[in-house]
């Protein structure tokens, strides 16, 4: 076997995201396991470069990974500057991340990157235009897609087993402590807008690429957004000002006439299977999908329920549901995306996980705002370049 070492550059990963998922669990695990075999005789070896502002911080990681101790950088522009670099990787806080990304579009490497790509609509098509006319790879997480139980959903999807797809149910939320009498378990930058944080930035984009990859193109939202906890303490203990929205409740009409309705909050409890569930309801059939599992309800197994307020409930509805069986192995949904954005670029395999469906997840951020601002449903225009 022949091995090929591409050179990444990784800016963000002292960060818990990038550290854990992209770096840990997806580029160090692919090492772990001899490289990724391209299937043509070849072996691709990642080769991490970690970039960042605390150059103490970034010594320590790869020590600790027995990584070279001179692929550490606190110079983005050196880095890019250095020929033998083939890939530029971005999970920093948005606010710093579109002009990363311009950058290493401009001293032509390969970008994968976090979402969202930029804060407006207008950056991430520009990102996205740049990068189509400089030539290179590109490509954006989407990692809700490769979960086992968004895998398990899309086999029913693909299966036929819904029918037609009515409607779509998604809940997704954790109770995210203020930082006064525990410690919050996100960054205080999430909830401060004028830094980009707010939940319909973070989550909107997650929702265009599930719906979107799953059940159809989203053609128009009808959002409400709130600021539940107006008043938060920040990783010293000093209490702030919440200025960007925790909770957003939105209903996306989907391409071909399924609704899709979405809560997402970080203020709120946890009462079902796992953080985030789907649930969709088709002529046929209904399914219940979260991070690893999945259930299924066909027609021919459908109770007939009847409300009557004056009696106890005897049914356990739950158990009336079959458990999807794996009937594979699922990999860590990061990994795999790494993996094919890699044959991606080693191969030039097809890709369309691109900067422009980033953009498409920006601009669904942008349009839920503005509904929620003007109280109103707004329409969802197709993106071309």
């Amino acid at each position: 076997m022949e091995r090929k070492t591409l050179r990444i550059a990784m800016n963000g990963v002292t960060g818990r995201m990038g550290y854990r998922q992209h770096l840990v669990r997806s580029l160090l695990a692919l090492r772990e396991q001899g490289g990724l075999d391209l299937g043509d005789g070849t072996v691709l070896w990642p080769e991490p470069v970690l970039v960042g502002r605390r150059e103490h911080a970034l010594r320590a990681l790869a020590e600790r990974h027995g990584l070279d101790p001179d692929a550490v950088s606190t110079d983005l522009d050196a880095v890019l500057a250095d020929d033998s670099v083939d890939i530029y990787f971005d999970a920093q806080v948005t606010s710093a991340r579109a002009d990363a990304l311009r950058k290493a579009i401009s001293a032509g490497k390969h970008v994968y990157t976090e979402k969202p790509t930029d804060t407006g609509l207008k950056g991430a098509l520009e990102l996205a235009a740049l990068a189509r006319d400089a030539g290179i790879r590109h490509g954006v997480v989407q990692d809700k897609l490769f979960l086992p139980g968004l895998l398990k959903l899309k086999r029913l999807v693909d299966g036929g087993f819904f029918g037609k797809i009515l409607s779509v149910r998604g809940e997704f939320g954790y109770w995210v402590f203020e930082g006064d009498w525990q410690e919050a378990q996100r960054p205080s930058w999430n909830y401060r807008a004028e830094d980009g944080g707010g939940i319909v930035v973070d989550m909107f984009p997650h929702w265009e690429y599930v719906l979107n990859g799953l059940f159809g193109r989203v053609t128009s939202v009808q959002a409400l957004t709130a600021t539940h906890l107006p008043l938060r303490h920040d990783e010293r203990g000093r209490p702030y000002e919440a200025t960007a929205d925790d909770a957003a409740y939105g209903i996306f009409e989907l391409e071909g006439g399924a609704v899709a309705q979405i809560n997402s909050s970080w203020a709120v409890r946890v009462n079902r299977a796992e953080l985030v569930e789907f649930q969709v309801d088709g002529t046929h059939g209904s399914a219940v999908a979260g991070l690893r599992g999945c259930r299924a309800q066909h027609r021919s197994a459908t109770p007939k329920p009847t409300w009557n307020p004056d009696l106890p409930v005897t049914e356990d509805f739950r158990a009336q549901w079959q458990e999807v069986p794996d009937n594979g192995e699922f990999d860590n949904g990061f990994k795999a995306q790494w993996e094919q954005f890699l044959r991606h670029v080693a191969l030039g395999e097809p890709y369309d996980r691109d900067l422009l469906a980033g953009a498409r997840g920006v601009q669904l951020a942008e349009l839920g705002l503005r509904s929620s601002a003007e109280g109103r449903r707004v329409e969802v225009p197709e993106l071309t370049l």
